[in-house]
């Protein structure tokens, strides 16, 4: 055996080569998914690791520097893309100043920019000057990663004058000699790599601050430079954003289109599509983009044959700017398909709707690792069963809403309060931020079984069933009266329609709850001739809940019957003049029943014109 004393510098040297190129030749052999590549790498590393201390530990001589800096090299891209950023920093200071040795420069303390500009101009004509323009490519990266543009900014010359070199430069010229140390990632696709990165990073940045038009001159030469599909389609992607952002909406859905041409699995182009067509109010295009989307979602992840230089550095890795990773967050395939459901049932295709909702509580039902509950887009359960149900009574299949009903008053018996008093927020909201949430943890339980049992009121008026519908419109009631509002320095009292505003939406929905259950109360009392019940539910409705068109049809109604003739008309009249716009974001199931015992308004203005025939 031969000690390192014994070796010659050129011995030594070939065989650090050689294990070099043992390692890398294992990269490249590797099994190419995800999980066994991520096991490779943590494998190479210290075996790299291990053959740079050997390297350094001898002092630094200009026939070793061109295979330092490719052992280098190849340990900083490895501990790139495992996330090891702070290591790669640290080496690439060592590494340069040995290299700075070589020449004889001292090397100085200054700002990054300051720090790389001296560093190339001490070896320009240099032998080395290839070695260290790789290695301001490896800084480039880390920058990249850290979104530094304004150091970038800063040496935008000498990384376009390195580009340029290395563009030119064929993988020979960067070797010395025939024994050639081999690297993980070829330099100038790792160039490639970084110049688009850097332009999609740019242009997602100056978006977020409203610079809409410097970013499309930023990306306009971005789509056309070599890079993989993906990339290409981030820069159709902001592209889109930017000419949204500038008023143009049918040109910026031309460009999500070229994303998703480009690269079918751009879901963040589709979902932008979905917000574009959101925005202009074309629900029926809102409603096809949200199914494609859908059905991307649910793909399963197919890794398309793509080059090593892409596998090497994840572009989640690279791409880490915040401002780019809000435009590419995308909701879950669960959000998408509850969003799909509800449009639909917006747009009265309440058929298709009803089959989205069932898909999605099958979905839930059969989630295994909890996805679900992680969703944040998500509705909870009891809600989702309240609109799914919503939407089968639409359907008019109200047996099968009953028991989706059913299923959220079990689940909520236990947990049922005894009375739940709503505050309106102080001046010390963290402080009450825990009772308060427990407060909205209490009121949310209560009016979902409230929901659920005025749903089954209006389930079983549809079936005629008037005396069950009694029963359950009376639950509801019994229980929102348990229900009372303590403003600001106030006692409890019971919340009345005066005290609601667009902020309080809680109080919006205690009070619409009422005036819809009291309404479906007092419509069955209707329709089994208990008139005086009738009226006076009918009148408690339009106290709690003014807007409510099917209680101030029907109390007109009921008032025609009593022979009060006059003041019916009048109340219908009142009736017809009310805005009937829904709240924003109305739950699906507090909106009032369109089915059964809806009132013809064109017989009840014939009824007014026989009795004032002027």
């Amino acid at each position: 055996m031969y000690t390192k004393s014994q070796l010659s510098p050129s011995k030594l040297s070939h065989r650090w080569i050689q294990e070099n190129n043992e390692l890398v030749n294992k990269w490249k052999n590797r099994n190419v998914s995800s999980q066994d590549q991520n096991h490779t790498m943590l494998f190479l590393l210290p075996e790299f690791h291990k053959l740079l201390r050997k390297i350094q530990g001898l002092p630094p001589i200009e026939d070793h520097a061109h295979l330092e800096v490719c052992v280098v090299y190849n340990v900083c891209l490895l501990s790139i893309a495992l996330s090891h950023m702070s290591e790669v920093e640290q080496l690439l200071t060592q590494t340069i100043e040995r290299v700075l040795q070589i020449t004889g420069v001292e090397p100085m303390a200054a700002s990054p920019p300051e720090f790389w500009r001296t560093v190339l101009t001490s070896v320009e004509n240099n032998a080395i000057t290839s070695f260290l323009q790789t290695l301001l490519c490896v800084q480039w990266a880390i920058w990249l990663v850290n979104s530094a543009l304004e150091t970038m900014e800063a040496l935008k010359e000498e990384l376009s004058s390195v580009s340029l070199e290395m563009q030119h430069m064929t993988s020979e010229e960067m070797r010395m000699s025939s024994n050639i140390p081999l690297l993980v990632m070829e330099p100038r696709n790792l160039l490639e790599l970084l110049k688009i990165c850097t332009l999609i990073t740019q242009g997602a940045e100056m978006l977020k601050e409203g610079r809409s038009a410097e970013a499309l001159t930023v990306l306009q030469p971005a789509s056309s430079l070599p890079a993989p599909r993906s990339l290409v389609a981030y820069t159709h992607l902001l592209t889109g954003s930017c000419l949204a952002h500038t008023g143009r909406p049918q040109m910026a859905l031309l460009c999500f289109r070229k994303a998703v041409e480009t690269d079918f699995q751009c879901v963040c182009a589709q979902y932008q599509s979905v917000l574009i067509f959101r925005s202009l109010g074309n629900t029926h295009a809102e409603i096809e983009m949200l199914r494609l989307l859908h059905s991307t979602l649910m793909l399963p992840s197919t890794n398309e044959p793509v080059t090593i230089s892409d596998q090497l550095l994840p572009l989640s890795v690279l791409l880490q700017s915040q401002a780019l990773q809000s435009l590419l967050s995308v909701p879950a395939a669960l959000s998408v398909l509850h969003s799909l459901a509800q449009k639909c049932v917006l747009l009265s295709r309440v058929s298709e709707g009803v089959e989205h909702y069932l898909d999605l509580l099958a979905a839930i039902h059969y989630d295994d690792n909890g996805v679900c509950s992680q969703d944040s887009h998500l509705p909870r359960l009891p809600e989702l069963h309240l609109e799914a149900g919503t939407s089968l009574l639409m359907a008019e299949r109200p047996v099968d809403c009953i028991t989706l009903c059913d299923e959220v008053i079990t689940t909520t018996a236990e947990l049922l309060p005894e009375h739940v008093v709503l505050e309106e927020p102080g001046e010390e909201v963290e402080a009450q931020t825990k009772s308060t949430e427990g407060e909205q943890d209490h009121a949310a339980i209560l009016f979902w079984t409230s929901a659920a049992h005025l749903l089954q009121g209006h389930c079983y008026c549809h079936l005629q069933n008037w005396k069950q519908a009694v029963v359950h419109y009376t639950e509801c009631i019994n229980l929102l009266v348990k229900v009372q509002f303590k403003e600001k320095g106030g006692q409890p009292q019971v919340p009345t329609s005066d005290m609601v505003n667009e902020k309080r939406k809680d109080l919006q929905i205690l009070q619409r709850m009422k005036g819809l259950s009291f309404a479906g109360r007092g419509i069955a009392f209707a329709q089994m001739d208990h008139l005086r019940q009738s009226l006076r539910d009918l009148q408690l409705s339009l106290q709690a809940y003014p807007e409510c068109v099917g209680a101030g049809l029907w109390c007109g109604e009921v008032l025609w019957r009593l022979d009060r003739k006059q003041e019916a008309a009048v109340i219908w009249e009142k009736t017809w003049n009310m805005s009937t716009d829904l709240a924003k974001n109305t739950p699906l199931y507090l909106w009032e029943p369109q089915f059964g015992s809806v009132l013809d308004s064109a017989e009840l203005r014939l009824r007014i014109r026989d009795l004032d025939p002027n």
